[in-house]
């Protein structure tokens, strides 16, 4: 995609979805590096319905360690790998309390040192609570940079580096919100929504779906 094409592409996402922000619920730095990892797998819809009540009673690393491994279970049992992600969680919060007085470090090593922490993770984390400009890659992510021509790859890291180095200024931000609800909602793995997709004509994907009544 040419370079004045990807910050049209850019402007038109943003004009679509002015606020971005990640669908995930949380309270605080803490409790959104808690829904990111239990996050992996599962849908933002379904962390949300687990971890309503359970960010009403913990917000802090002590209180989830109070709670317990067994404890948290009963609040994530509907969320798929349930019994590892309580483990790394409880295992997360003990890491934060030795050694980083208990707040989540605005660092991407530090966070990927943590139990259940990858690099996708920390840079949600990095973006989310901390302002940086990072680029996490998801299924949704992965795919429309790929699909569209904006930054092509074979694998999550070499997505992220491209779109590292094609995102402008103004975008850097907010880039992975609008790509990841660009996937969800208009250019879906399945069948893509091209009728009603306001970057279809900056869009290197043919043949364009037509709308249902003309499929």
């Amino acid at each position: 995609m040419k370079k004045a094409d990807v910050a049209e592409f850019y402007r038109r996402l943003a004009e679509r979805n002015p606020n971005p922000v990640t669908e995930l619920e949380s309270v605080n730095p803490y409790t959104l590096l808690v829904a990111v990892v239990l996050s992996a797998q599962a849908t933002d819809a379904g962390v949300n319905r687990a971890t309503r009540d359970l960010f009403k009673a913990v917000t802090t690393p002590e209180q989830m360690v109070a709670l317990g491994e067994e404890g948290l279970k009963q609040h994530i049992r509907t969320i798929g790998l349930f019994n590892t992600k309580a483990k790394n969680v409880i295992a997360l919060s003990k890491a934060l309390i030795a050694d980083h007085g208990s707040q989540v470090p605005a660092d991407r090593d530090a966070l990927q040192k943590l139990p259940g922490v990858g690099r996708k993770t920390a840079n949600v984390v990095m973006n989310v609570a901390f302002g940086a400009e990072t680029f996490a890659v998801d299924t949704h992510v992965f795919r429309v940079a790929n699909r569209t021509g904006l930054a092509p790859g074979k694998t999550v890291e070499k997505v992220e580096a491209a779109l590292d180095k094609v995102t402008p200024a103004p975008w850097r931000v907010t880039a992975h919100h609008l790509l990841i609800l660009h996937g969800r909602y208009v250019c879906k793995a399945r069948r893509p929504e091209c009728w009603r997709c306001v970057v279809a004509d900056l869009c290197a994907y043919k043949p364009k779906t037509p709308p249902p009544a003309d499929a």
